[in-house]
């Protein structure tokens, strides 16, 4: 991965689903979203105005704007505030087991796992649970695990200016525990470096072991 470029607008890295839509796109309506639901119920095969399923649309709209809320999220807003008093503080920091749960953009079929973070400060540092956040709002769109890992990272990178950046993902995917090869708790993990995580590979093994330290 290029090293992040400092004089870049935060969102260059933090909204690429969004600038890779077409010049021509249009946000549906609820009515079109709930409409495309029926849809697909009949689909699969059962009756969307039996009394069961008569209201479903109407949830299944009103879920996804909790579960894909990251679209309306700027990650660099969360990353804004740097505290600079930190006593000298120039180590590694690490936030680890920092739950998630997103969607696989191929078959819209979950994922969920743990996100681990590290970086060295350059200068300050930003509240812990901003980290947590950051995960969440990138999680929270039609994501990739690989593209999910280096979005969180560049933008960790264009916000902090770390001298360098690190995360490993962890995760079960739905669209291969349910469907497909049918294989339940198979684990995936990616990795993605900046800086001197990714100019030493010492740096990386450090990153790693301290992972595990103490973990269960």
């Amino acid at each position: 991965m290029a090293e992040p470029d400092k004089g870049r607008a935060m969102n260059d890295f933090v909204k690429p689903q969004t600038l890779d839509r077409a010049a021509n796109f249009r946000r549906p309506s609820r009515e079109e979203a709930e409409a495309a639901v029926r849809t697909l119920i009949a689909w699969a095969g059962d009756n969307p105005a039996r009394e069961g399923m008569a209201d479903t649309p109407r949830r299944v709209a009103k879920a996804y704007e909790e579960l894909f809320s990251g679209y309306g999220e700027d990650p660099g807003a969360a990353l804004a505030r740097v505290f600079s008093q930190v006593g000298g503080y120039s180590d590694i920091v690490i936030v680890r087991d920092i739950p998630f749960f997103s969607h696989c953009e191929h078959h819209m079929a979950p994922f969920y796992g743990k996100a681990h973070i590290g970086y060295y400060p350059n200068g300050g540092v930003v509240g812990l649970s901003k980290l947590a956040r950051i995960v969440d709002t990138f999680a929270r769109r039609f994501q990739t695990q690989e593209a999910m890992s280096a979005q969180i990272i560049e933008a960790v990178d264009a916000a902090l200016h770390t001298r360098g950046a690190a995360i490993m993902v962890e995760a079960e995917h739905m669209c291969m525990s349910m469907r497909g090869v049918k294989k339940h708790g198979v684990s995936t993990v990616t990795t993605q470096f900046s800086g001197v995580f990714r100019q030493d590979a010492n740096e990386q093994v450090r990153f790693l072991s301290l992972l595990r330290t103490n973990n269960r």
